[in-house]
Order: structure tokens, then sequence, then C-alpha cells
């Protein structure tokens, strides 16, 4: 609600602004040619998250999934000690972690709220894990970035993957930064 009176504002200010310049001609112009470019753009990066999101569940269908999470499990049970007890927690964060390796925000997200929501039930002991599941999330480390390679693959890169050495840096190092601050500053609250 609260963003669509911002962008109704905004839109106006810009309209008056044109207007006032002598410039709607233009404004009206470009409006439509973007709201033009903007439908094959979406449909390209919906078909990339659609194939990828596919690619997610035949990994979940056929086994890999679960691997992976068994593979999760203890450096997840290491950040997460008392939340990893809870089977339902612990799946929801092997599923959130998963789909975030695979760049899938779009997937990631309901079990990131699943696991936050058994973590809040909890109470105050799992109070930190849900400081740094937060944290992760928001870094999310990523292996494969299937949804940035969607959008590049829609704006026309002819190699939408190159990309792939800065992901796995950038999100090594912000997974990294983003530990280490909510240690510290776990440290520094009591």
């Amino acid at each position: 609600m609260l963003l669509g009176a911002v962008l109704t504002g905004l839109y106006m200010i810009c309209t008056l602004y044109a207007a006032g310049n002598g410039r709607a001609e233009a404004a009206g112009r470009a409006l439509m040619e973007g709201a033009q470019a903007a439908v094959p753009f979406v449909l390209g990066i919906a078909g990339g998250i659609c194939l990828w999101s596919g690619v997610l569940e035949l990994l979940e269908r056929s086994g890999a999934a679960g691997a992976l999470a068994r593979a999760l499990r203890r450096p997840l049970r290491r950040l997460f000690p008392r939340s990893t007890e809870q089977g339902e927690i612990l799946e929801a964060l092997t599923e959130n972690l998963s789909a975030n390796l695979l760049g899938l925000g779009n997937a990631a997200t309901p079990a990131g709220i699943r696991a936050a929501r058994g973590m809040a039930a909890l109470g105050e002991p799992a109070r930190d894990e849900l400081g740094m599941l937060v944290v992760l999330n928001t870094a999310s480390l990523q292996l494969l970035p299937a949804g940035i390679a969607s959008v590049r693959a829609a704006a026309g890169a002819s190699a939408p993957f190159d990309i792939l050495p800065a992901v796995w840096l950038s999100s090594a190092v912000s997974v990294s930064c983003g530990l280490l601050a909510a240690a510290i500053l776990k440290r520094l609250w009591r």
C-alpha cells in the first residue's frame, strides 16, 4: 500500500515536470516504449526461472536434493545447534540453503519462512539462530546463479554464465563477512 502511494507520487511528479518543461510528448513516448520492452524481458526472465525451478524439482524427485541436504546437515548443525534438533526446521533449512545455492531465491523463500517460523516458535534460545538465518539468506552463497543468468540472457548476453567466478567470490566474501559480523555482534550483545 505504501509502495503504491510512493510510486503514484513519483509518477505524478514526473508527469508534472515533463508537462512543465514542454516534454510531455517525449515522456509519453518513452513510457510506451519502456512498457513494450518490458514484456519480452519479463517473459525471458520468467522462462529462465521456470526452467531452473523445474531443475530444482527434478533434483528433489531424483534424490539429488536429498543428498545435498545430507551433505549440508553437518554445517547447518554447527550454525543452528538448537533449531536443527527439530526435524521440520532442519528440513526447511536444507531446502532453503539448497535453493539459494542454485540461485533460486524465489524457491528458497517459502522454505526460509518455514524455518524462521519454526525458530520463532522455539522462543528465546533460537533468537540468535534466527538472526543467523536472516544473514545467510541475505548474503546467499550461490554456486549457480540461475536467476541472474536468466536476467542476463533476457537482456541479450551471449554468455549469461560467464559471471560465475565473480559470483562465487562475492557470495563467499559476503557470507563470510555476514557470519563474522553475526558472531561478533552476538558476543558484544551479551
